[in-house]
């Protein structure tokens, strides 16, 4: 006589769409601050969509679907695929590690294709190699490696100041599409060229205006806000078309693509890792296209 089929109950019926998305983005595997700020976004703004307070079995699989299509139907193929994989993991996660009666992403809320200019993640050798290049100038090797530590955009970085730095944590604040405050990280790279950034002929060094600047002082005829104009030298803020420019000149890169490389690079270690049982990698990236909101 066979034995009976094993039966596993499902749990936590009262467990609320905001205590599901506390409790994992509590794990390890979210640990690394630019994984986390990542998968906090996505969750955090499906799970306004949806009602913060709503019990998580109550919530329908047509429901994630359309939370999601609502939120970013309309965004390119990469930012929808970034997200639904981040929703996608914690409902997994919901399911699987605590056996709590949870929604699916639905099968029509698939993965997108994404066009050539879109997936064009540049090889991780060449980024290095591009990135410890001594031939290049300090100004474009230090942007360029921000870019790529933090993966966030390019009008992001463009924006900071000197004094945005917060030097003990590698980090600085940045101001998103949506207009809330995040906090983007950088690693060991770009700690080493800041201060040769910032260092002034006298051997003094910048505290203050725009973080990356322009190679010559602005005409008085299109003088910028006062906000845009370093105190020290005189010299504008760069702008983001000649920094584009400048990237596609020495390496023949986009901003995007080093930002679109640092997401791609991070996901395959996340996947090596799943497939070795691994929560996280054992080595985490200070990387990801994804945010922390500045508390």
């Amino acid at each position: 006589m066979s034995a009976a089929p094993k039966i596993t109950a499902l749990r936590g019926g009262d467990v609320t769409l905001a205590a599901a998305a506390d409790a994992f983005l509590s794990t390890p595997r979210t640990a690394n601050p630019n994984t986390h700020r990542a998968y906090a976004s996505a969750i955090d703004r499906t799970i306004e969509r949806l009602g913060r307070d709503r019990p998580l079995a109550n919530v329908t699989d047509t429901e994630i679907g359309t939370a999601l299509t609502e939120l970013w139907g309309r965004c390119a193929p990469a930012t929808w695929n970034r997200n639904r994989a981040a929703v996608t993991s914690w409902l997994s996660w919901c399911q699987t590690k605590k056996r709590w009666a949870a929604p699916s992403v639905p099968a029509d809320a698939e993965r997108r294709k994404e066009g050539p200019d879109e997936t064009r993640a540049v090889a991780k050798t060449t980024i290095h190699r591009l990135l410890s290049r001594r031939d290049f100038p300090l100004r474009e090797k230090t942007l360029w490696r921000m870019l790529y530590e933090t993966a966030a955009r390019a009008a992001e970085i463009l924006a900071l100041n000197v004094e945005d730095r917060d030097l003990e944590h590698r980090r600085a604040p940045v101001r998103s599409k949506g207009g809330a405050i995040e906090w983007v990280y950088w690693e060991s790279g770009t700690v080493h060229l800041l201060p040769r950034l910032l260092r002034l002929p006298d051997g003094s060094t910048r505290t203050h205006g725009p973080l990356f600047l322009s190679e010559r002082r602005p005409v008085p005829a299109r003088r910028p806000a006062a906000g845009d104009i370093c105190p020290h030298t005189g010299r504008a803020r760069l702008g983001y078309d000649r920094a584009r420019v400048l990237l596609d000149t020495y390496a023949g890169l986009d901003p995007h693509q080093l930002r679109h490389s640092a997401a791609t690079h991070l996901g395959e270690a996340e996947v090596g890792a799943a497939h070795h049982g691994l929560d996280t990698p054992q080595e985490p990236p200070h990387r990801h296209a994804l945010r922390q909101t500045r508390s």
